[in-house]
């Protein structure tokens, strides 16, 4: 048994120790994040992750290089993608989903416990 998490299980473990995430298998093969319904963004086993962001910040964050055009909707700004080669872009997709989870949070708050 490996020593190390996978990145898949270290961006769940971050992810999901958030108030109100919640993770699981989604409708085309993906493992999607969600808070209040949301999607915050999803991965791809262990190699991408997608997301989904408003233009202005889309826009910003692949300006700054963060991310790439979503593989299914190239030159369509809002859907976003960052592949996973190592730590760094491990720590980068957290922060990415840190920045869709405040949003949501900011917009719709965190949803009660059942």
């Amino acid at each position: 048994m490996p020593d190390t998490l996978s990145p898949s299980q270290q961006i769940t473990q971050a992810v999901t120790s958030w108030p109100g995430v919640e993770a699981g298998p989604g409708r085309r093969g993906e493992f999607a994040f969600t808070v209040s319904g949301r999607e915050i963004g999803h991965l791809h086993g262990d190699h991408a992750a997608h997301f989904a962001f408003p233009k202005d910040v889309a826009a910003s964050l692949k300006d700054e290089g963060r991310v790439v055009d979503h593989p299914v909707f190239p030159g369509k700004v809002g859907p976003a993608a960052r592949r996973i080669a190592d730590e760094q872009d491990i720590r980068a997709v957290i922060e990415l989903m840190r920045l869709n989870y405040e949003r949501v949070v900011a917009r719709h708050g965190v949803p009660e416990a059942a």
